[in-house]
């Protein structure tokens, strides 16, 4: 899971680029993300997501992450990650083709990923998703590359 990176990691810029090269995303109750789709500027250099469990459970119970991969990867990284376990997340260690992901979080925390956007292609399909077991069929969206104008 190399390609998880700090918040703190993120290049500094200019207020309104910081708003542009970053998303808040919820993680609710009843295995649902507050977005489905995120487009990514490819003006950005790094791009951040902030993750918010909104429930009330521990991590144990009913845990939220937020994990990207390219989208022919998610079924091989949801297989992969049941295997590894809850001491990783669900999620293979040191997996390349985990773009980014966070931490698995427990009712009421939050955690940040920045990933480089150079990483991503255009035309390819991204999928996010949660990795606890029985989400990641239902929490899921789509991740975009959206060109320069």
């Amino acid at each position: 899971m190399a390609a998880a990176l700090p918040a703190h990691a993120a290049a500094s810029a200019p207020v309104a680029a910081d708003a542009a090269c970053s998303t808040t995303i919820e993680g609710r109750p009843g295995k649902k993300f507050s977005l489905d789709d995120i487009d990514v500027p490819a003006s950005c250099e790094r791009f951040t997501v902030h993750l918010l469990h909104t429930g009330k459970k521990p991590r144990e119970q009913a845990g939220h992450n937020w994990v990207l991969v390219a989208g022919a990867q998610l079924e091989g990284v949801i297989r992969d990650g049941l295997r590894a376990g809850a001491g990783a997340d669900y999620l293979p260690p040191r997996d390349s083709r985990i773009i980014a992901a966070t931490p698995m979080l427990g009712g009421g925390e939050r955690a940040s990923v920045s990933f480089p956007v150079a990483r991503l292609q255009a035309g390819v399909p991204y999928t996010f998703f949660c990795s606890f077991p029985s989400h990641a069929m239902h929490m899921r969206g789509t991740l975009s590359l959206r060109p320069q104008p």
